[in-house]
């Protein structure tokens, strides 16, 4: 009778300290796997927008050293989603500026503007990502102090040992976890059971710096758009203006 109660008792602790765990391992993990999906859709965001916006400027500017200048100035890393095969192609070419419309009465003047106006979009789209980062950030921090908490309330080494006083901690275990641990590995059964972190976020995405908005450096900025067009002016006419006042090429 008392082998009995003894065994009932012993099976709804094992069952209470395994509800528990699991339960907040399943919820970390659905955690996780939101934040990951989260990151594989900025990861999106960053390199269709953003790479975008500086494809555009790369072929505006064509020339390798303006490039170099023009990153400078932005206070991008270098040759950020570069290829000099970007400024040569005509099918590239005519994939980023679809549906792009530039302002200007000349030639030189609208040239001019849709430098300015890449560089005023790649700014705004540059502030959204790093404000969609900082929320992921905070996010996989959120997750990481979850996880502390918890190991801080619930050690897990102490309650393998509880379990394996009241005996076949490991059959109980395996029970519980649907043939997640092998019995015969107890050794194992603290490392099994540890619940990873979220990895940083600056691991899976590149952190970008602030950039200067177009005001700091419009004065500059026109001075490499003159230079691009004095160098390339040849080249720029294969862009042709519309009636509409778009610009697309030939």
């Amino acid at each position: 009778m008392h082998t009995d109660i003894g065994q009932a008792i012993t099976f709804e602790l094992k069952r209470d300290i395994a509800n528990r765990y699991f339960g907040f391992r399943k919820l970390i993990e659905e955690d996780k796997l939101a934040l990951a999906d989260r990151v594989h859709q900025y990861t999106f965001i960053l390199e269709k927008r953003i790479s975008f916006e500086l494809i555009r400027i790369y072929i505006l500017l064509k020339d390798e050293a303006l490039i170099e200048k023009f990153l400078d100035l932005a206070g991008l890393e270098k040759r950020m989603f570069y290829d000099p095969y970007l400024t040569e192609s005509k099918t590239i070419r005519n994939r980023v500026f679809e549906g792009i419309t530039f302002r200007g009465l000349t030639q030189k003047g609208s040239y001019k503007n849709a430098l300015m106006d890449c560089y005023d979009r790649l700014v705004n789209h540059v502030q959204q990502y790093r404000e969609k980062f900082a929320e992921l950030t905070a996010d996989q921090e959120m997750i990481t102090e979850e996880i502390k908490l918890f190991y801080r309330q619930n050690d897990l080494n102490s309650i393998l040992d509880f379990l394996r006083s009241l005996g076949n901690c490991d059959s109980a275990l395996n029970t519980n976890m649907q043939g997640g641990l092998e019995p015969d590995i107890a050794m194992d059964i603290e490392k099994k059971l540890l619940i990873a972190p979220p990895s940083p976020i600056d691991q899976c995405l590149p952190v970008m710096p602030p950039m200067p908005p177009l005001t700091a450096i419009r004065k500059e900025l026109k001075k490499i758009a003159k230079l691009a067009f004095s160098l390339h002016k040849e080249d720029i006419h294969s862009f042709t203006k519309t009636p509409k006042g778009r610009i697309i090429a030939d």
